[in-house]
């Protein structure tokens, strides 16, 4: 049978409060509205002992996943911001958490507790309402198991028989077999999923017609793992060729699915490839693509790679970009991915990215590392990603942007809406250089940026010009690239991996003529090499919430904090990972 989700159902853990009662699990959500202004009785409905009623004034609750909590709080307004403090349920010591921030359209103060642990309850304390709130288990359990026997499969695998939130339907390879799907371009899919509360773990899919996987309008909770993703998809190219087929993706979500986990995926060489840029905007192969989910989505520890002839459009994307939906839309994480070999962007993060957040990526071989274009809602964390090489096509290595900003306007039921407002906090990012991005941002629009601690090296321009209220807030950033990209290198200690910690001393320049006294002789050098502090080393600002656990007299600027753990990039990289069957049998 067809596992129908629920309207609006959400992913299980989000508490609520109501001054003077108990806090209540979050049973049903109401549809997100598209326009501003609405207050909170069009976005959230809630299931109480006492009967059905609207979010009240003073009303806080957090919506979960496995290692961060969005935080909501409804009331007029008090300031810009107000402070949120959290612990672990149990723990004495109370931590500051990033400020949330108001949104007049909502009356409401959104933001994000981030590096949190799985499955732990939190209390969280938004000035005189107290709450708590359970981050998502990285553990589900499995009512039902389907076991593909070994060998595999040339048909479409269609799914609809799905789980519930105790019990998910876990499609696998049999034990100590590997499961191949190779359709051969004959079919246009090898899986559909019909049916929510599905995983799919350790496939082998291959030689899909258009989409490796589809997930149906309006799916909830699926989860694809452990699996190897590669050959699908028709020929990409540019749209003045009268190619008309962009977008092809290894997993692709129709509009209003959510709740995805897609983790620990190795996605690569799809058959065909995107256009550069010397043929207008590009079009063709995407990794993973999410049409106006209904958000709720982790997308982590991904390894997604090509060639530069069977290029991505976008690493990992979708739509609509301009809009209050898009994707991944809201209250989702991206996280611990290597994404490359991208004509376009490599994570295009646009739409309302209301409490999105996206770190620990390594980015390179693309031309925009990360999109933005537009952030209506927010706010959006931009943390602790490294921007490795940017350029414009095949001829031409010169980058392109770190971080494509933009904004339109929207008229919406008579009223004429911006799709501009949301705030966006981009903290401690790595750009490397030589052959990296030409400039920080692109020049389009931009209000509500805030920028701290980022190693933003770059030749071209860092940030845009300013356009007005609602300003922007750049400070305490690495800019500048003249002679950049050899002593950019020289901040980083060497290291075979991915790995960029901070050097004591880097390579400069020091201007004029110097005089030396060396080894009895008196001499002069103009503008010679010389050895300086690295100015990257304990000169952060702190960031409740963000780099709490930084070592030395400050924070370090960039995406790594000397002294603790390296970043995590790629399927090897997670956390307890191990080979999957396709990789042992």
């Amino acid at each position: 049978m067809v596992a129908e989700p629920p309207e609006q159902e959400q992913a299980p853990g989000a508490l609520l409060y109501y001054p003077d009662m108990s806090s209540t699990r979050l049973t049903t959500c109401g549809p997100w509205s598209h326009r501003p202004g609405g207050r909170l009785k069009h976005i959230w409905l809630f299931a109480l002992a006492l009967g059905a009623a609207d979010a009240a004034d003073d009303a806080a609750w957090a919506v979960p996943t496995f290692e961060s909590l969005g935080m909501y709080h409804s009331r007029p307004i008090a300031g810009d911001s107000v402070k949120v403090h959290y612990r672990a349920a149990g723990s004495a010591e109370w931590r500051e958490g990033h400020p949330l921030v108001y949104d007049q359209r909502e009356k409401q103060y959104r933001g994000s507790l981030v590096n949190l642990k799985p499955d732990t309850v939190y209390e969280i304390q938004i000035e005189s309402v107290t709450f708590q709130a359970r981050t998502r288990s990285e553990v589900l359990p499995i009512g039902k198991t389907t076991f593909l026997e070994g060998g595999g499969t040339d048909q479409t695998i269609v799914i609809r028989d799905g789980g519930s939130e105790n019990a998910w339907h876990l499609v696998t390879p049999a034990p100590k077999t590997k499961f191949i799907s190779d359709v051969f371009n004959l079919s246009d899919h090898n899986i559909v999923v019909e049916a929510g509360y599905v995983i799919l773990r350790g496939l082998e899919l291959r030689n899909a017609g258009i989409h490796a996987v589809l997930i149906k309008e309006g799916v909830q909770n699926v989860v694809i793992e452990d699996s190897r993703i590669t050959g699908w998809g028709r020929v990409g190219g540019a749209r003045v060729w009268g190619v008309f087929s962009g977008s092809d993706s290894a997993v692709f979500a129709e509009r209003d699915a959510g709740h995805l986990v897609i983790q620990r995926n190795l996605i690569e060489y799809p058959r065909g490839g995107a256009n550069d840029w010397e043929t207008g905007h590009p079009s063709g192969p995407q990794a993973i693509s999410l049409i106006d989910s209904r958000g709720g989505n982790i997308i982590r520890y991904n390894t997604i790679r090509s060639t530069d002839d069977h290029g991505f459009n976008d690493g990992i994307g979708g739509g609509s970009n301009y809009s209050f939906k898009g994707s991944p839309n809201r209250d989702s994480d991206i996280y611990g991915n290597i994404v490359s070999h991208c004509w376009d962007d490599a994570i295009e993060s646009e739409g309302a990215n209301r409490n999105v957040r996206i770190w620990s990526n390594y980015i390179h071989h693309t031309f925009v590392h990360i999109a933005t274009a537009a952030t209506a809602m927010g706010p959006l964390y931009i943390f602790r990603n490294v921007f490795g090489e940017s350029r414009i096509s095949h001829q031409d290595p010169s980058g392109g942007m770190m971080i494509k900003t933009g904004m339109n306007y929207l008229t919406i039921d008579g009223e004429r809406v911006s799709t501009g407002l949301g705030h966006r906090f981009i903290y401690h990012n790595t750009a490397l250089q030589p052959k990296g991005g030409l400039d920080v941002f692109s020049s389009h629009e931009l209000h509500n940026a805030v920028t701290r601690n980022n190693i933003f090296h770059a030749r071209g321009r860092a940030y845009p010009q300013d356009r007005g209220a609602p300003p922007n807030d750049f400070k305490n950033d690495l800019t500048g690239g003249y002679l950049g990209g050899g002593f950019i290198r020289s901040m980083f200690l060497p290291s075979e991996g991915l790995e960029w910690f901070l050097a004591p001393t880097m390579n400069r320049i020091r201007w004029g003529r110097v005089e030396y006294k060396r080894n009895g002789r008196d001499f002069s050098i103009t503008d010679p090499l010389v050895q300086v502090k690295n100015p990257a080393l304990d000169t952060g600002v702190r960031i409740p919430g963000f780099n709490d656990e930084f070592t030395g007299a400050a924070p370090d600027i960039g995406a790594f904090e000397n002294g603790t753990p390296p970043l995590r990039f790629g399927r090897e990289m997670a956390p307890g990972f191990s080979r999957p069957p396709w990789e042992q049998y």
